[in-house]
């Protein structure tokens, strides 16, 4: 089967950024939503080629009080593929300090923390995310507009306190490729349906992305290059 157009996007994030090494055992952190979801396939049929370094994946679900359930049919989906599929589950609420009210960064930073927890427990050195192209140009608007600070999330980071690497595969994928490939491949997707969310702020980014953008890929890659491409004497 030819490798599906998503694949190529992500072969080329995983090439630029040497995500996958020889002796690699990268954990994918599986949230049920279609950016993991698409991580675990590639990764899946990634294993299977006879050229490439060879390396380990297994994904990790973390389950919460609050979330949303893996959807069984996702779960089957990950058997079929062949994905070793391991789920924990953790109390997000019972962690909360006294006086500390429940949002979703604090639901976010539980779930990564016990994702670095079995990384390194069960010897895995990386760690996949499913953070896409529009994440990360969102963030890049989120932090100049509210922190005063061009940064964003690196496709690839090296933790300096564990023995872990962050890695976002899908960083030149943008919503609408991995739309359509979830929808092609009939993607079962569980989202967060909790009543804590505040999402205005990234919303509202995502807004302002698509009106800068009009929602063109090769806008949105011109800019994501922009962060790699810059002319410091001609800045502040």
């Amino acid at each position: 089967m030819a490798n599906p157009r998503l694949f190529r996007i992500i072969d080329h994030g995983v090439s630029e950024y040497s995500m996958i090494e020889e002796g690699d055992r990268i954990l994918i952190g599986a949230s049920g939503g279609k950016d993991s979801t698409a991580l675990a396939e590639y990764f899946a049929a990634r294993m299977k080629r006879p050229a490439g370094p060879r390396f380990e994946a297994a994904a990790l679900h973390v389950a919460t009080e609050i979330g949303s359930p893996l959807a069984p049919k996702l779960s089957d989906l990950f058997g079929e593929w062949g994905m070793p599929l391991h789920q924990v589950g953790i109390s997000v609420q019972g962690r909360l300090k006294p006086g500390r009210k429940m949002n979703c960064w604090w639901c976010s930073t539980q779930r990564r923390t016990e994702l670095n927890e079995f990384a390194m427990r069960e010897g895995f050195n990386k760690i996949a995310l499913g953070h896409h192209l529009d994440d990360i140009l969102e963030t890049v608007l989120m932090n100049a507009l509210t922190k005063g600070e061009l940064s964003t999330m690196p496709p690839r980071l090296a933790y300096d306190k564990y023995p872990i690497t962050v890695i976002r595969p899908l960083c030149f994928a943008d919503i609408p490729t991995i739309v359509r490939h979830a929808e092609e491949r009939g993607y079962i997707s569980s989202t967060c349906t909790c009543t804590f969310q505040d999402n205005s702020g990234r919303k509202e980014a995502r807004s302002r992305l698509e009106a800068l953008t009009r929602g063109s890929y090769a806008d949105k890659r011109r800019l994501f290059e922009a962060l790699r491409n810059v002319k410091h004497d001609y800045l502040p």
